[in-house]
């Protein structure tokens, strides 16, 4: 799916008006998609009261278009105007419109109180005010009603974009709505994948307005999505005289004392995916625990110091990687010398995909120009405060230019960079950038990263390229986590869930289902 700019979206609204669609109809298409968002998706029943608050643009006009609609459904909608009349024609026609179907119409600058007393008794809030047109600031009047409409706690569904929220580079004004969902016209805009705005979106459903698919697949655009598709495109189809060395070895290195979890977890991930054998170096005082949890891979205990893996190890564990086709390094690995010595000698000498997770990553933090001697693919996963340690900046910088950290990692540094978090963004060395649809923050548990890593290296084992293993981890890893929250629900659902739920994602995936 295409992830479009405010002026993107306008030209494309164009197109299909010159190819004989009308504004009007866009706008009626678009107002009545929002009022069937409000009945299916958020649970607005007949009698229920529905306080419509519109701006002087077309987006008023498809909240005015949403309120007729919803009053025609048996729901009793009032449309509560703020800054003035409708200002364009298919606006204001679309209010005349409403008002004839008997949505009464309430006007702030005539009776603050009343429009006030509707937004307080409203069942549901429908936020029709800016859609994606929002710039500046909030006028007094729009920021008194916001903050009154936030406090209730109430159910706000969004016209395109929150109030407050500018489309294309994510900001939110001090102020904005707080949508528990925002309905987006014909596909996704950039302040919906953007940090801090997608915060402010809540649940973001995707509405057609009748636009031909064509005129969208040749508009221009910021970014796009990962699709179940180019997932499918992903997964290694089996051959009938397929054996466990032809269907890849993913050599893993991970876990210290403590931290055996990431080894288990990561080796089952990849197991599940596909990959033909794991050879698991662990260190040797964590074996037992681990092989107690699995039976599935070749061990390799190597000496230990400390809880971690010695620089003792580090020649075997070179020799070994020779008969692998893909590298894990890092999951619970640990922040010793001994481990940071052995990252770097790994991107410096081995010859096959290095994936690297965790404190693989953070062995790189203060000599992160050793990638540029790699002599083969690498590819990072790192979440915003990993990311942050390698550039030396705060958590919140990463988060609010997500982008422009992701792609300067992968394009500086000449590898394939999975930059985790909600949307999390899959950026290559050419500049190619992929954001992920999937996943959910019931994910956000300790593990889930550990999943994710060996879901990447098992597909960059069986010979998928880097940047398409890593996007097609990234979408099933998301989907298996929306299958789990659907299940046992975003708070009790763990990261095991998700290892053990993947076969029937994979299967599903492959057979289109």
């Amino acid at each position: 799916m295409k992830i479009l700019s405010a002026q993107q979206m306008r030209e494309l609204e164009q197109r299909a008006v010159n190819e004989g669609a009308t504004y009007y109809f866009l706008m009626k298409t678009a107002g009545q998609a929002a009022a069937q968002v409000l009945l299916d998706r958020m649970g607005a029943k007949q009698g229920c009261q529905v306080a419509v608050v519109c701006g002087k643009g077309n987006n008023g006009g498809d909240g005015c278009v949403a309120a007729g609609y919803l009053k025609q459904k048996g729901i009793q909608a009032v449309i509560l105007l703020i800054d003035g009349e409708p200002r364009t024609p298919d606006a204001l026609a679309a209010l005349k419109a409403a008002s004839a179907c008997g949505v009464p119409v309430w006007r702030y600058w005539e009776s603050k109180e009343k429009v006030f007393e509707k937004l307080d008794s409203a069942d549901f809030i429908i936020d029709a005010l800016y859609g994606i047109g929002f710039q500046g600031a909030l006028s007094e009047p729009m920021y008194e009603l916001i903050q009154r409409a936030n406090s209730k706690g109430g159910r706000v569904l969004s016209v395109d974009l929150p109030s407050g929220v500018q489309c294309d580079t994510g900001h939110v004004v001090n102020g904005a709505f707080q949508a528990t969902m925002t309905v987006s016209f014909t596909t996704l805009k950039a302040a919906h994948v953007l940090y801090p705005s997608m915060d402010y979106c809540g649940e973001t459903v995707i509405a057609p307005v009748g636009i031909d698919q064509a005129l969208v697949e040749d508009s221009p655009c910021l970014y796009q999505t990962v699709t179940e598709q180019y997932a499918y495109a992903a997964l290694p189809a089996r051959k009938i005289s397929d054996n466990k060395g032809s269907c890849g070895t993913l050599f893993s290195i991970c876990g210290s004392y403590g931290m055996a979890g990431a080894a288990v977890m990561s080796t089952n991930a990849a197991l599940r995916c596909g990959v033909g054998l794991v050879r698991l170096a662990l260190p040797r005082c964590i074996y037992p625990i681990v092989a107690t949890q699995l039976v599935q891979p070749v061990y390799i205990p190597v000496e230990d110091r400390d809880g971690g893996i010695s620089s003792s190890a580090i020649p075997c564990l070179l020799e070994q990687a020779q008969r692998a086709s893909a590298v894990l390094l890092g999951c619970g690995l640990g922040l010793s010398e001994a481990s940071k010595k052995l990252v770097h000698e790994f991107i410096r000498t081995v010859r096959i995909p290095l994936i690297l997770d965790a404190d693989g990553i953070n062995a790189l933090c203060g000599h992160i120009d050793i990638l540029k001697e790699a002599k083969a693919p690498v590819i990072l996963t790192p979440h915003p405060g990993e990311c942050a340690r390698l550039f030396d900046v705060t958590v919140e910088q990463v988060q609010s230019a997500r982008f422009d950290y992701a792609q300067r990692l992968a394009q500086d540094y000449g590898v394939t960079v999975v930059l985790k978090g909600a949307k999390t963004l899959i950026a290559g060395a050419e500049g190619e950038t992929l954001v992920n649809p999937t996943g959910n923050a019931g994910m956000a548990k300790a593990g889930s990263g550990d999943i994710l890593a060996g879901m990447i290296a098992s597909l960059a084992a069986q010979g998928v390229q880097p940047f398409q293993a890593a996007a097609a981890g990234v979408y099933l890893h998301g989907l298996a986590g929306d299958c789990c929250a659907e299940k046992y629900g975003k708070l009790s659902m763990l990261p095991t869930d998700m290892v053990e739920i993947l076969p029937y994602i994979v299967k599903n995936t492959l057979t289109g289902k």
